[in-house]
């Protein structure tokens, strides 16, 4: 035997690998991009995937082309009879306010269910459709719900199931110098209900198994049904015997059951390290039970008339489009805790290491790199992100807010960093900067949250030490008591 080969750790708190970076102003030019570079060149839109694959070693594009100001692609309107959903729409937007129209409860539910709030403000239905991944949350729905997919490229655009769009473990059917504009959900009938479950090791995580049920109702019988499934083959699937076995069928739980019983057959589920293949098949017979019901609950409601959206709404203004060649400095302004401040920056570099290593802003911590423990988090423009996955590029001319410009100019501490103390609401640290941000952000968002809601948003947040009864107090704490107290959201 030979001597064994060395092969380097992967460091996920930094970039090594060095690429152009290109953020056009237009649709029509990032199309001209992506024709003129091919293969060679990878889409960036909230960068919650792409960096992790980049930090990973699984990919190493020559240039990464940034989507995320493109005007038109955000928000959801009325195009003729159906309803479109713009390719940058965060993931947030659609489980948020204002909520989707009645008869997507699915996809809201998706979207709820997805990874953490700070993946989910800064993750785009686009990503999450294109990255292929037979655990992505939306694509279930979506596929129950019966999209298409509008891809632009250089031939104009075309319009595609989403059954066809998807190939196989992280590779879907866009063709050369194309890209996902929207997606195309058809009209709900009346009397359609539909209902997301998934089912996880740990909140805040991939699936082991998910379902989407789309039923509608015609009296006390299902005129028609749709079941997607995640995580239970190399792509999201359809259980077409498990549907045509409930058309035309009064739904019971003994006959969902059974559905649930006949699509366990019908999946090719894997042994990993999140599960097992048995344990899959087992837990689809309670889940498409369950999504089945729920969803045939809420087709017993008449759809409420929704006010038409005409147009889609514009992420950011219009900047001028940027080139950055790999390995050159580019000048960047940030607001940073109410100071202007003026870097130099490679396109590689991430904000985090900015941050702490030329501001000297250390409260942001490295944790795992790849947007699984929050400790990094901070504030852009009053938005939580993650800055580990955050080039320092895309940031340019935005408030950022760490840790250290909770407290006032004087050294006062905020509300918030008084509570912690007083209810001992950390142990070593580490992760507090985070939760106060991410803290920060909810009282912004709900001044006077439930306990629900406290735990919903913390929910990305990791904290070994001092468990979360007495974060949760600590965030309470600063509450108003006499301001009216909101409902749990879930």
């Amino acid at each position: 035997m030979g001597e064994p080969k060395a092969y380097p750790m992967t460091n996920s708190h930094i970039l090594l690998h060095n690429f152009e970076y290109l953020e056009p102003a237009s649709l029509d030019e990032a199309l001209t991009l992506l024709v003129e570079h091919g293969s060679r060149a990878a889409l960036l839109a909230g960068g919650t995937y792409l960096l992790v694959q980049i930090k990973q070693e699984h990919k190493a594009p020559e240039l990464v082309v940034n989507l995320s100001h493109l005007p038109g692609l955000e928000g959801f309107w009325d195009e003729q009879d159906r309803l479109a959903i713009g390719a940058l729409t965060t993931i947030y937007r659609l489980r948020s306010r204002p909520p989707l129209p009645a008869g997507y409860q699915a996809l809201a539910e998706a979207c709820a269910a997805f990874g953490s709030l700070q993946i989910q403000l800064m993750g785009t239905l686009g990503g999450n459709v294109c990255n292929g991944s037979p655990a992505s949350d939306t694509v279930p729905a979506l596929l129950a719900l019966d999209a298409q997919l509008a891809l632009a490229g250089p031939a104009g655009e075309r319009v595609v199931p989403l059954a066809d769009f998807l190939l196989g473990p992280g590779r879907v059917a866009l063709g050369p110098g194309e890209l996902l504009t929207r997606v195309l959900l058809p009209k709900p009938r009346p009397g359609t209900g539909s209902a997301f479950i998934k089912i996880t090791r740990v909140e805040a995580d991939l699936a082991k198994a998910s379902a989407a049920a789309v039923v509608t109702r015609d009296g006390d019988r299902l005129a028609d049904c749709r079941l997607a499934l995640g995580s239970v083959a190399p792509t999201v699937v359809r259980a077409p015997q498990a549907e045509a076995y409930l058309r035309g069928k009064a739904l019971t739980s003994e006959g969902a059951l059974e559905a649930g019983r006949i699509a366990a057959g019908e999946i090719n589920p894997i042994d990993d390290v999140r599960s097992t293949a048995w344990y899959r098949r087992r837990v689809v017979q309670a889940i498409v039970h369950d999504a089945l019901l729920a969803a045939w609950e809420r087709s017993g409601s008449e759809l409420p008339p929704e006010a038409p959206r005409s147009a889609p709404e514009p992420v950011r203004p219009a900047r001028p489009p940027v080139r950055i060649a790999a390995g050159a400095l580019h000048p960047i302004d940030l607001l940073v805790n109410g100071e202007q401040r003026r870097l130099a920056v490679p396109a590689n570099a991430l904000l985090l290491n900015v941050l702490r290593e030329e501001l000297d802003l250390t409260g942001a911590k490295y944790g795992c790199g790849i947007g699984e423990c929050g400790a990094c988090t901070v504030l852009i423009d009053d938005r939580p992100a993650l800055a580990c996955l955050t080039l320092a590029v895309t940031a340019d001319g935005r408030r950022v807010t760490t840790v250290e410009g909770l407290q006032a100019a004087d050294g006062t501490l905020h509300p918030l960093q008084e509570a912690f103390l007083d209810q001992q609401a950390f142990q070593c640290g580490y992760c507090t900067p985070g939760v106060l941000i991410m803290s920060k952000a909810l009282l912004d968002e709900i001044p006077a949250p439930s306990e629900g809601d406290v735990r919903e948003f913390l929910r990305g947040n990791r904290c070994r030490c001092t468990g979360f009864t007495s974060i949760v107090r600590a965030v309470l704490a600063t509450v108003d008591p006499a301001a009216p107290r909101a409902a749990d959201s879930e």
